[in-house]
């Protein structure tokens, strides 16, 4: 997609509660990562306003006929949605690469279509899941249904602000549930327009709300009382406290994808040393290492370590920062400078704690760019140290070498995290045993990423969440189980 002018993006800042914009009175400046600039205010919702906006979901899902609809009429109308969203690229894309770090021909070629595609894969669950028959013994029959929770609350992070709300909100809407949605208050605005096709679908008006705002309203949706499930995106610390909210507030279930601090092992029997550099680099300068799966420990073997890191330096120095506006970039910007403070200071305390700079460790400052930060290199690191233990959350690659298997197995357990974990090699009986053996909810071998399978799900281990996102078990997680058993043999007396 072309570069774009961003004074010419509209900007629907409000919420969205009962299928209309609603604004509220206190506001805050929403900051560009590009270049820091404010571009827009936002409404900021209060207790009252997220009450309203779950009473009014409450009701969409009690009066309407959304819960009810036949499952095949609720995926078609789904459908419809995500065929809104897919034709609405030239709108939707600017909106989420101006306030966001996509650029926007990643927001194009990427977010929008695996958005879209998304909501299309849930739809198809509508009328394949369900409940079963149960054996019995003779005269009685036994059986489950299944039925949608009512209101669920959906809290999404701001890395990739519509396919990360997709998640959230298609399986729980095809399973017949109302969501109540909080974007990150960084990236508040594309969630809006979604909402506003989602009418234009044929969804009832409450049965997808968007409600603004920073913590404050992410706890008080996670203890309405009608709120009967949550989901969320982001960090590990959020996460606990999110638990225990719900905890407090009605045992509520919860889906939490959290931290992650994940290997990539890389074998001495690759057969294309530059293929493997790619992908490498790829999954830490992706989105400029804001993804919780990003493969931010590399650990090689020690006869090819030298020629691999030095051609992850070489990728790492082609990326070209820019604003997200401008389809020339493609390393980019950092969400905030409280981020970009935060990621330099783990590089900086890390190499006084004995770590060396490679490549990067620093911020960019040409043409006034400070949102951006290096790809960064970290060598001569270990487990002691702040960047090899903690989430960055940024284009830094930490690297460490091994002789054996076991030596690999040893360096990739992470104390907290096991979110997801990669490995490189040709040998397929060595995969096998990586695979059995490391400790992650997702395992890549000979790639790095997800892929447009939507049906392979995915979440951590550990301190890295709870529950799954994508796949059968993210629609199931959407809806709770009834045990039936009737007993012919009374004659219902």
């Amino acid at each position: 997609m072309a570069s774009f002018n961003p004074k010419d993006v509209r900007i629907p800042n409000s919420h969205f509660i009962g299928g209309k914009a609603i604004n509220s009175r206190e506001t805050i400046n929403v900051l560009r990562p590009s270049d820091g600039q404010a571009y827009a205010s936002l409404s900021i919702a209060d207790v009252d306003l997220v009450d309203q906006a779950v009473e009014n979901a409450w009701q969409a899902f009690k009066q309407s006929d959304w819960a009810s609809r036949s499952p095949r009429d609720r995926a078609k109308t789904m459908k419809r949605w995500a065929a809104l969203i897919e034709a609405d690229v030239n709108t939707l894309a600017p909106l989420e690469a101006i306030g966001s770090t996509r650029p926007i021909a990643a927001a194009a070629q990427w977010d929008i279509p695996f958005c879209a595609e998304g909501i299309r894969f849930f739809s198809e669950y509508a009328d394949k899941c369900g409940g079963e028959v149960i054996p019995t013994a003779n005269g009685s029959l036994g059986m489950t249904i299944t039925e949608p929770y009512g209101v669920i609350g959906a809290i999404a992070p701001w890395n990739f602000p519509l396919v990360m709300a997709s998640w959230k909100i298609a399986p729980a809407m095809t399973a017949g549930n109302a969501v109540v949605l909080k974007p990150s208050e960084m990236t508040p605005f594309s969630v809006v327009r979604l909402a506003e096709l989602a009418i234009e679908a044929g969804i009832p008006p409450g049965i997808f709300n968007v409600v603004q705002g920073d913590g404050r309203v992410g706890e008080a949706i996670c203890r309405h009382p009608r709120i009967s499930k949550v989901t969320f995106t982001g960090s590990t610390k959020t996460g606990a406290l999110i638990m225990t909210a719900c905890a407090q507030t009605g045992t509520k279930p919860v889906t939490l994808e959290l931290g992650g601090k994940s290997p990539q092992l890389v074998f001495d029997d690759i057969k294309n040393i530059d293929k493997v550099a790619r992908r490498i680099a790829g999954a830490i300068t992706t989105n400029a290492g804001q993804v919780c799966v990003a493969g931010s420990r590399l650990l090689v073997q020690k006869g090819i370590a030298d020629q691999l890191v030095t051609r992850i330096s070489e990728l790492f120095s082609d990326m070209v920062s820019g604003p997200t506006w401008q389809n020339s970039s493609t390393l980019s910007p950092i969400i905030s400078a409280r981020e970009l403070e935060r990621i330099d200071g783990v590089v900086q305390r890390t190499v006084q704690q004995g770590g060396e700079i490679l490549v990067g460790g620093c911020r960019l400052h040409e043409q006034g760019q400070s949102a951006f930060y290096q790809p960064t290199i970290l060598t001569k690191v270990n487990m002691s140290m702040e960047a090899v233990r903690d989430e960055i959350f940024g284009p830094v690659l930490c690297v460490e070498t091994f002789e054996t298997d076991d030596d690999a197995l040893q360096l990739a357990c992470h104390p907290s995290y096991g979110l997801s974990a990669g490995v490189h090699t040709a040998d397929l009986n060595r995969a096998m045993r990586m695979v059995n053996e490391l400790e992650a909810g997702t395992v890549w071998v000979n790639r790095y990423g997800r892929s447009w399978d939507f049906a392979i799900p995915t979440g951590g281990f550990k301190g890295s969440g709870i529950g799954k996102d994508l796949g059968r078990y993210a629609y199931e997680a959407n809806q709770k189980v009834k045990s039936v058993l009737i007993d012919f043999a009374n004659d219902g007396a």
